[in-house]
């Protein structure tokens, strides 16, 4: 028993005002794995660097700035110069032939991140937003591998890629598909519908950068906005002196400046990804961060900068433990009771402080707004979800249990908690 893979070309109908649009992402793209490959092939003074995780740390950020790709994409441009370079030294270890990788064939590769793949279309992350591409199907599929392979239920999408053919100024997707057969389908079935539990993250301007429905109080926000202040002071002296020195010195901050918030958030990334690893998590879920600085009044342009960095970081590095990151509307979290659902702006005693007006449930403002997170996440999946006992069992994942859309709460083995309502984490908790 195993997997049966199996890739089909199917042509995509893209709008004709889109078709640029796909040009500027496989550039970008391109780039990305070029600058990649550049960097990681250090034949013959060095040793080639082979490592993804390696690659990602050095190059992701100043990818990100370079180009306007989602993260998944600059991601997999990354690894695709690595998975090149890999290559490239294992035919060096055999004395063959080879040099740096170099990219110019039009193709990029999607997965299910910045893919949304469907049966008669897809949706593509491109440089300006999502292009939505029909695919143009034969009037007749059956017996042909798209009516046996694409159209088919039983098979899945997996990671695909998306490719331009010059001669007739067509796109096509080879959708990679994929079937698993009957026993381990079975066991794969069991697995997931035993286990979809979601951890829900809220981030602040102020307090803890990131508040999990575990009850972790991740970062200090407050530390970063001193930092941010404390070096914005010194560019600003340096800044009159207008000296060639000084404009040097205000380049060598900036970039330590830099550096350190990327530390941060890469902490801050690791121990929400920790929270997600030690609760057997499956999902993680954020606010939406669109138009954040817009709907936040104290979330200026640092901070929105800094919510996005640490979703990506998460984002990235969940892939490797097979984790999902998503983003869930942020309408009413803050003012919504994650016990009784009440939702009341007056439930927002205080800046760090809930207590709902209907069932008096009481605990700390931004861990109620986790869970409200996790909730909504944890709705979605639900109504997603198809089964004849009425969908696979799915759980938000919580400080003394987990938590269900029925209100069926569990505690955890190690808890002495009676029951959800009884955790009321408060700012003395709050770790730095």
């Amino acid at each position: 028993m195993g997997d049966v893979i199996r890739t089909v070309k199917v042509k995509l109908d893209v709008p004709e005002e889109r078709c640029d649009d796909l040009h500027q992402t496989k550039d970008q793209f391109l780039h990305c794995a070029n600058t990649t490959a550049a960097w990681a092939w250090r034949h013959p003074d060095e040793h080639c660097v082979t490592s993804k995780q390696k690659a990602e740390t050095a190059l992701y950020d100043r990818l990100r700035d370079e180009t306007e790709l989602t993260a998944n994409l600059v991601q997999k441009g990354i690894r695709r110069a690595i998975e090149a370079s890999k290559s490239g030294v294992a035919r060096l270890k055999k004395g063959e032939p080879t040099s740096q990788p170099h990219f110019d064939a039009w193709s990029v590769v999607y997965d299910k991140r910045s893919a949304t793949f469907h049966r008669d279309h897809v949706s593509l992350s491109t440089v300006n937003g999502r292009v939505e591409c029909e695919y143009v199907l034969p009037d007749d599929p059956e017996e042909t591998p798209i009516g046996e392979y694409l159209l088919n239920e039983d098979y899945e999408f997996r990671m695909s890629t998306l490719q331009y053919d010059r001669s007739s100024e067509a796109f096509y997707l080879h959708a990679r598909m994929r079937r698993t057969t009957d026993e381990h389908e079975q066991s794969t079935a069991v697995s997931n519908a035993e286990h979809r539990t979601v951890l829900g993250v809220d981030l602040n301007v102020d307090g803890s950068l990131a508040v999990t429905s575990t009850g972790a109080f991740i970062g200090n926000a407050d530390e970063m906005n001193h930092r941010r202040r404390e070096f914005e002071k010194t560019r600003g002296s340096m800044q009159q002196a207008g000296t060639r020195s000084a404009h040097l010195s205000i380049q060598s901050m900036d970039d330590r400046e830099h550096r350190w918030m990327q530390n941060e958030l890469h902490r801050a990334s690791n121990r929400i990804l920790d929270e997600a690893r030690d609760h057997e998590c499956t999902h993680i879920a954020f606010e939406n961060l669109t138009d954040i600085r817009d709907r936040m009044a104290r979330a200026k342009r640092f901070h929105a900068w800094a919510f996005r960095r640490l979703y990506e970081y998460v984002e990235y590095k969940a892939e490797t433990l097979d984790i999902e990151v998503e983003q869930v509307s942020p309408a009413y979290t803050s003012q919504r009771c994650s016990k009784c659902g009440f939702t009341h702006e007056r439930n927002r005693k205080s800046k760090h402080q809930f207590v709902c007006q209907k069932c008096d449930y009481e605990l700390n403002a931004d861990y109620n707004a986790s869970k409200n997170i996790a909730r909504k996440l944890l709705k979605r999946l639900r109504s997603g979800q198809k089964s004849s006992s009425g969908g696979a069992p799915c759980q938000c994942a919580l400080k003394s249990g987990t938590l269900n859309l029925n209100g069926e709460f569990i505690a955890s083995v190690d808890s002495t908690a009676e029951g959800e309502s009884t955790d009321k984490p408060t700012t003395s908790v709050v770790s730095h």
